[in-house]
């Protein structure tokens, strides 16, 4: 056995819901009154994030490292995968629960095949006030140049684009298989020119491997209108190898940052919202930095994930999900599969990012890996 099957350790051990289907399908629905759900540390359910496929073209060294996603690695067959039907009955169900935000992710979303008709369906879902949801899409950008367009004529709202670096010999090296960072960056410029706006970029920061390229990266995008978002290396599933000695604080990045093009403050939008924001004191822009590690947000986080093959995660550092594919195959009721959901959400407690910095608590180390049910 090679040594990257051994490496393989995502416990994608589900939740048994045989018994609680059973239960559910008696169950009344969720009434109107009752929303919006919230869990055991009173957060209310706003946002979905969609994985469409657990794979990906690119071996990034904090995400998919090619020493464990080799070539033999076995990716799930398609008949495991969720429909685009399927999705879409789904994402109705949360919907109609009180989400207000959905994002496609994956793995790599656009290697998902006709994925813009997934994006019709979705596009088409309305608030229980009748109000659009907010349809987005995470991207590493190797196809975006030649998807942007297509995209934006289904219906998504905005991209957000993965770039870890815009000097090619850094960038090249980060994803594992030689991309460059040019054709990411023509994605990017294809989705500004069709509209796809606001545009963000992800640079996921680990010292020593790319944090030479930060300052690089807020002077490249500024005054461009993208916003770029710094995110501090995580510690996601566990294959990524992850310590405290890669993670670069977002208040070191901030002051780097603010000593060459000074920086106010703006904070978050809505308090969910996992980026605290800084514009340039002259207007040029704004950037963004996600501090999970360094200053955790499990108290105001609002998302639920579900995994390109059905499973439920209520927190992206999650071991266990809740196979949610099975009672829908076998004939779920729409009341039903709400009710499933909000049973779920109202006995979540989860705190994950509070709770690695409390030397007392014992934490499970048996992580879903990020590649799985998106970032």
């Amino acid at each position: 056995m090679k040594a990257f099957t051994l490496a393989r350790v995502i416990p994608l051990v589900p939740i048994d819901v045989d018994d609680a289907a059973e239960h559910t399908l008696r169950a009344p629905a969720v009434k109107p009154n009752e929303l919006p759900l919230r869990d055991t540390r009173l957060r209310p359910l706003r946002d979905l994030r969609i994985s469409v496929t657990d794979r990906c073209n690119f071996r990034c060294v904090y995400c998919m490292p090619k020493e464990v996603f080799g070539k033999d690695y076995a990716f799930l067959p398609r008949r495991e995968l969720l429909s685009f039907e399927e999705i879409e009955r789904i994402a109705r169900a949360f919907v109609g629960l009180g989400v207000e935000k959905i994002r496609l992710t994956g793995g790599e979303p656009l290697l998902r095949k006709d994925l813009e008709y997934l994006v019709e369906l979705l596009a088409r879902l309305r608030t229980p006030r009748g109000e659009d949801v907010e349809l987005t899409l995470t991207t590493n950008g190797s196809l975006l140049s030649r998807k942007a367009q297509s995209l934006l004529d289904a219906g998504l709202k905005r991209i957000t684009v993965s770039l870890d670096s815009i000097d090619e010999a850094v960038f090249q090296r980060m994803n594992g298989v030689g991309f460059p960072a040019a054709l990411v960056m023509e994605g990017i410029d294809a989705a500004l020119r069709v509209g796809l706006a606001p545009v963000k970029v992800n640079m996921v920061v680990k010292r020593g491997v790319n944090d030479t390229q930060i300052l690089p990266m807020a002077r490249h995008f500024r005054g461009t209108g993208v916003e770029v978002r710094f995110i501090e290396f995580m510690d996601v599933g566990a294959s990524n190898g992850w310590n405290m000695k890669s993670v670069v604080p977002s208040s070191e990045i901030v002051r780097r940052i603010d000593a060459v093009f000074p920086l106010v403050r703006t904070g978050r939008e809505k308090p969910s919202d996992t980026s605290v924001r800084f514009r340039y004191a002259d207007d040029q822009g704004k950037i963004g930095v996600i501090s999970s590690v360094s200053q955790p947000f499990c108290g105001d986080c609002t998302r639920l994930r579900l995994s390109a093959d059905g499973q439920l995660f209520t927190c992206l550092f999650a071991s266990r999900g809740l196979d949610i594919r099975k009672p829908l195959r076998n004939g779920c009721a729409d009341d039903a599969l709400r009710q499933l959901i909000a049973d779920l959400w109202t006995r979540r407690a989860d705190r994950y990012s509070e709770q690695r910095d409390e030397s007392s608590i014992t934490l499970d180390q048996s992580k879903v890996e990020m590649s799985f049910i998106g970032g």
